[in-house]
This record gives C-alpha cells, structure tokens and sequence, in this order.
C-alpha cells in the first residue's frame, strides 16, 4: 500500500525539531533526508528509520520491521511522539557517515579528424 503525502507531511512535522527534513520519491513511497542524509523512509503509512548503535541505545525497546520484501531491518518508532521522534533522527544522523561527494566523470574527447 502506497504512503499518502498527508501523512509524509504529517511525520516530516513530528521530525523537523531535528533539523531541516526533506522527502524523495522511491519505489512509490518516499526517502527521507536531514541535511541531505538519508536516514530513513515512509512505506505503507510508516515512519521507519536506519538502525545505528546511537539509535538503539536511545530506544532499545523500539519496534522494528522489514519494509519491503529484500529491505534491511529498520526501527518503527511511534510518529506520534515528536519529542523523541526528533532525538531518534537526530542521533541516527550524527551516527550515519557523512555524504560523499559525487565524481565527475569526464567527457570524452571527440575525434574530430
């Protein structure tokens, strides 16, 4: 079931105490970003966020869950809760690497002889 875009609007709100949240289309559901760093996704009408060790130990109990067929475990936090929603995507974000630069690759030259 696709994600509605009220409720990616609603969950990206909870977020924002932990910086600026932006959204891409994926597969029909939606990326989510902070600073330009994917943490986490909206499928099927829930907020799932990339498990990091800082994550886990702000939430151990937290629920987790597949999701979709392939994904990677992720946690399921409760979207309603913006104050600890925030401080999740905050400490997942500071775990995460940072964004790598893309390479440009260069044009090939035309052999115009």
């Amino acid at each position: 079931m696709a994600s509605s875009l009220s409720y990616v609007e609603f969950v990206m709100e909870q977020m924002s105490g932990a910086g600026t949240i932006t959204y891409r289309r994926m597969f029909g559901e939606y990326g989510l970003y902070c600073g330009g760093k994917y943490f986490g996704l909206i499928c099927g009408d829930r907020a799932l966020v990339k498990i990091t060790p800082a994550g886990e130990a702000l939430l151990p109990d937290c629920p987790r869950d597949i999701p979709y067929e392939g994904g990677g475990e992720m946690f399921v936090p409760d979207a309603e809760d913006r104050e600890t929603l925030a401080e999740l995507v905050r400490v997942t974000c500071a775990a995460l690497p940072a964004k790598k630069p893309r390479k440009r690759t260069p044009k090939k030259e035309r052999d115009n002889g």
